[in-house]
């Protein structure tokens, strides 16, 4: 007689199933075929499936629908990243399927399989071929087809089915998508949930398999290189996800979604009585969030940066920054500003212009929301003007506007250092709150910029072999050279940057680097445009060897 599932051996699978992502997910991680795609994608759905893992852990004796939903909803309020997202989806359809079963055979297996890959086709707005949601329709229409023919078989023969036939779609998948064949890789989240069904066969077998957590990537040629990958590729700059309340239950979730998928794409969007979880590519964050808060709350926002080279920030909730104690700072002066900066040189240049508060954060250490919160409570002023110097950070501080009940407080997003200086440089005191934002707004828009740091690891990327430890040079976020000579990288950087007609150059010289250096650097400046008027600050910063900066 064929073994049925039931709520316990339910709970079983789920608990092997991401103890199965949790030890390969490096090995998915090294599929990933951008630099920072979304996070890593075997790190979310390891994370995913681990909240589901925690909250079955909790359950006594469950019976299968009461598993399943469970299982569901953790992974919803769990997932994250796209493949998060969809991984959630699959196992929201499975759920309504398996809820009609007090314990399920071989069919509704099938069926439940293919309920998931329904309920998350309909989630995503466009989607593609060549990802998980191919790999999970062709594993569940097989399945679906094989009980059609056999109503009689069981579980573990559909499981098997499933994975097996699973796995020649993911090696279709190099050749559906244009990305992952230049790449030369299969797609990662397609391999990650074989990976978790791999874990649930374990499971309905009796199978608990002695798992290395943590282990080290298989050798690779799993792992893509990014030869020929364009920056291009990245179509939308920010993965914006988030969670509302759902208070409004008479807004349309339709109007979201065609709402969204005209400001960018990967669009996903789950909803049900309670909430609704949106993942949206974008170059428009804000107006995403705006959209989310008309059904109510956000009761989570995550932000990432898809072309910086490394994970961005995740915002903190708002309800729990709410709880923390505040001093807020009676007003005395009509304006305040806070500024965002690493290095006891950059500190000292803000601080003399003006700013009031500084809050330590950068490039490798993204500020909290709360963080940014206490300096504005801290400046005595009515208006309070905050520059966060860093894309990965001014949705942070946006975050804190509707914090700020008793001050007027201004976001100037500057993406770098240099605009900050310059949004700071064309403030006047005697000005109305609109000209001076739309001033400091213009100077951040017309500094060019550029940084030169170090790889952190080996790639190819964008038609260039990288090595660990290597300078790079990188001109408004895009990388312009790489070199073992550092004065290599800073000297294409300044052809890059410079014009003869230059007015002003900056060069910011970091912790690791001296006055010296610098010189050097100023007269390759100096060559470049020779009647610029060029200044040397000591920043002090880490990460950047050099900051520069260019007007004119």
């Amino acid at each position: 007689m064929s073994k049925l599932i039931d709520g316990q051996l339910f709970c079983a699978m789920v608990i092997e199933g991401a103890l199965s992502i949790e030890e390969k997910k490096e090995e998915a991680n090294e599929l990933n075929v951008f630099p920072v795609p979304d996070g890593d994608t075997g790190t979310n759905m390891s994370l995913t499936m681990a909240s589901a893992k925690t909250e079955v852990s909790k359950l006594g004796e469950p019976d299968l629908p009461a598993a399943s939903a469970a299982a569901a909803s953790a992974l919803l309020r769990g997932a994250r990243g796209n493949s998060g997202v969809i991984l959630s989806l699959l196992f929201r359809g499975m759920s309504k399927q398996l809820k009609k079963c007090k314990t399920a055979k071989g069919q509704d297996l099938a069926l439940a399989l293919h309920e998931g890959v329904q309920a998350a086709y309909k989630a995503v707005m466009k989607p593609a071929e060549g990802t998980i949601l191919t790999v999970s329709r062709v594993a569940a229409q097989h399945v679906l087809e094989l009980c059609q023919s056999n109503p009689d078989i069981d579980c573990g023969e559909v499981l098997r089915a499933a994975i097996d036939k699973g796995h020649e779609a993911l090696a279709e998948t190099t050749h559906q998508n244009p990305v992952l064949e230049k790449a030369g890789v299969v797609d990662a989240g397609g391999f990650g949930f074989l990976t978790i069904l791999e874990g649930m066969y374990d499971a309905y077998n009796g199978i608990h398999r002695e798992r290395k957590i943590a282990a080290e990537p298989e050798q690779a040629k799993t792992g893509a290189t990014f030869s020929d990958i364009k920056d291009e590729d990245i179509t939308f700059t920010y993965c914006t996800e988030f969670i509302a309340e759902r208070r409004d239950k008479s807004r349309n979730v339709q109007r979201l979604r065609s709402f969204l998928d005209g400001i960018g794409d990967s669009l996903v969007v789950v909803d049900d009585d309670d909430i609704i979880k949106v993942h949206v590519h974008t170059d428009r964050p804000n107006e995403a969030l705006e959209a989310g808060l008309k059904f109510g709350q956000l009761l989570t926002v995550k932000i990432e940066n898809m072309r910086q080279q490394h994970s961005a920030k995740i915002v903190e909730e708002a309800a729990g920054l709410e709880s923390k104690e505040r001093k807020i700072a009676e007003p005395e002066k009509k304006y305040g500003f806070v500024s965002v900066a690493a290095g006891d040189g950059l500190v000292s240049v803000f601080k003399d212009l003006g700013v009031d508060e500084m809050v330590q954060g950068g490039q490798t250490m993204n500020p909290s929301t709360d963080d940014i919160l206490h300096a504005i409570d801290a400046v005595p002023a009515e208006i309070v003007f905050v520059l966060p110097n860093n894309k990965n950070i001014i949705m942070a501080a946006e975050q804190a506007v509707p914090l700020c009940e008793s001050k007027t407080v201004v976001i100037i997003p500057t993406r770098n250092i240099p605009q900050g200086i310059s949004a700071m440089l064309s403030f006047d005191e005697c000005a109305e709150l609109d000209e001076n934002r739309e001033t400091m707004l213009d100077a951040a828009a017309n500094v060019r910029s550029g940084q030169v740091t170090y790889a952190a690891r080996n790639s190819d990327f964008d038609g260039k072999k990288i090595r660990e430890g290597e300078y790079l040079s990188l001109f408004e976020s895009k990388l312009c050279a790489n070199s073992r000579k550092l004065d290599d990288a800073v000297k294409k950087l300044v052809r890059e940057m410079t014009r003869k007609d230059c007015s002003f150059i900056n060069i910011i010289y970091g912790a690791d680097m001296t006055e010296e250096d610098a010189a050097r650097v100023e007269k390759m400046a100096h060559k470049e445009a020779p009647d610029a008027e060029i200044t040397i600050i000591n920043g002090g910063q880490p990460v950047y060897y050099f900051i520069l900066s260019a007007e004119g």
